[in-house]
Parts: structure tokens; C-alpha cells; sequence
């Protein structure tokens, strides 16, 4: 249970009087189009976390593919494809109320990550999409991102995680399947239900 009498940080002055201020090669690098560094990170990223923030709230959804699977359009605009998956539409929805998205790129192996922040807009135009197709199946829809902010992000998070280190990955038989959790989590759903759901959603395949 939490104490009564919490201290909290609620002004960005007496925040940044907590920390050393920024070196200029944090502060500076920010970039407002995509260079060969971070074009190069994006053919080889096969995983991204993106986030956006609805009337609701906000939302944070992982995406992969094979490496390269966000399409590079031109310096300013990225093509994120929408594959089959759960139809909550939470990132989705969001962005039809408010477009500002975050991108936060990893490569198996690199320490430093890639962030993007831009807008997002839903596109349904074939042109765009069908380069995009997988096992003979193109996106319905995908996220059109033009990016305003492009940076790379030290390698601090993933080193004091050691993500990357095979011999930390654990053994999955330590927590139930996933089915199993769902079930506790799901008001009145039982073992056999949420197993059937699991085999309908495993028919509808990856892509």
C-alpha cells in the first residue's frame, strides 16, 4: 500500500535542477529527416514499439516483421504495415484523434535504438500497400508516418538489461501459457473457451 504523504515532481525546472544538464550530443541530434544512418538501421530493424495517445489514453503496441519492414518512402515518410493481429485497433483509433505517434526501433544484437516521433495517418491506398504484401496477402491498411524527429538512443537501457544475452532468456515453462493467463484475466471465460479462441486466431495465421 502506498504512504500518505508521497513527494512528487511537478515542475520541469526543479526536475531538470535534479539532473547534469544534457551534452550537446544528446541535446543536438535530433534530426528532421531520415539520413543514411537511420535508413540503414530501419532495413535492419525487424521489431518496433509504437505509441500513441487517444481521448482515452495512451497506447503503446510492438510490431515485427522481417527486417526492413517498415517501408522507407522518402526522407520525410515511413509506411508501417498493419498485419493480422488481436482487431483492438487501439493504436489505430488513436490516431484518428490525434496523430502523433512514436517509433522506437531495436536491431537484434545493437544496443542503440532508433527513435522517430511524427504524425500518423491511416492509409488504405493499394499503391502503398501492395509492396508491402506477405505470403501473397497485402495489408488492409497501414500508417503513413511522416516524421518530424529522428535520433538515435544510447545503448544504456539495453546494456543494464543485457536483453540481448542468450543465456538470460528464460525458460518459458517458469510462467503459464498464455492461454492460461488469459483465462484469469477474462471475467467469466473459461479454459476451454480461451483455447478455442487461441485455435481461431492460430488459423487466421501471421498475415
Amino acid at each position: 500500500m502506498l504512504p500518505d504523504d508521497i513527494s512528487f515532481v511537478t515542475d520541469a525546472t526543479a526536475l531538470r535542477a535534479m539532473h547534469l544538464a544534457p551534452m550537446s550530443r544528446a541535446a543536438d541530434k535530433v534530426l528532421t529527416r531520415l539520413d543514411r544512418h537511420c535508413r540503414s538501421i530501419l532495413a535492419l530493424s525487424p521489431f518496433c514499439v509504437i505509441s500513441t495517445q487517444g481521448p482515452d489514453g495512451a497506447d503503446v503496441s510492438p510490431r515485427g516483421d522481417p527486417p526492413g519492414f517498415v517501408a522507407v518512402l522518402d526522407d520525410t515518410h515511413l509506411l508501417l504495415p498493419d498485419r493480422v493481429g488481436n482487431n483492438r485497433l487501439d493504436n489505430l483509433v488513436n490516431l484518428l484523434a490525434n496523430p502523433a505517434i512514436g517509433m522506437l526501433f531495436l536491431v537484434p544484437g545493437m544496443g542503440e535504438t532508433l527513435r522517430i516521433n511524427g504524425t500518423g495517418r491511416i492509409t488504405d491506398d493499394p499503391r502503398l500497400l501492395e509492396p508491402l504484401t506477405m505470403q501473397r496477402r497485402a495489408p488492409k491498411v497501414g500508417v503513413l508516418v511522416e516524421v518530424r524527429e529522428a535520433f538515435l538512443h544510447c545503448s544504456k537501457a539495453l546494456v543494464r538489461s543485457d536483453l540481448w544475452n542468450p543465456d538470460r532468456r528464460i525458460d518459458r515453462s517458469s510462467l503459464p501459457s498464455y492461454t492460461e493467463m488469459l483465462t484469469d484475466h477474462v471475467a467469466g471465460i473459461t479454459l476451454e473457451e480461451s483455447e478455442r479462441q487461441a485455435k481461431i486466431m492460430a488459423e487466421r495465421g501471421l498475415y
